[in-house]
């Protein structure tokens, strides 16, 4: 019924080297975490960010609402005028530009 002092020494000997290897699988478990879900998110952003910044008249562009349209116009303050439809342009904000479907080819010098 009453634990003897010898069992109760080796039970906590074999906490403390518990501990340590606890301590050791926290930086594993971060480092598992940053490379499988924070790392490709950050990747996926700066690529987001560039192709809305490379965004040109003549490119047809996919919306997060689901609107396809022409680029008819970038504007300075993070919004572009996108045609839907023959004479009907909305103005859309860049950040919600989901993908560019047709990239327009740069003019060629004279």
């Amino acid at each position: 019924m009453f634990v003897s002092p010898a069992f109760a020494q080796a039970a906590g000997g074999a906490a403390g080297g518990s501990a340590f290897g606890q301590l050791l699988i926290l930086p594993v478990v971060f480092a598992i975490m940053y490379f499988l879900m924070i790392r490709p998110q950050q990747k996926k952003m700066k690529e987001a960010k560039a192709m809305v910044e490379a965004l040109r008249r003549g490119d047809q562009v996919l919306t997060q609402g689901g609107i396809i349209g022409k680029v008819s116009k970038v504007n300075d303050d993070n919004t572009v005028e996108v045609e839907i439809a023959e004479g009907v342009k909305v103005k859309v904000l860049k950040p919600t530009i989901l993908q560019v479907m047709n990239k327009t080819e740069p003019a060629k010098a004279a």
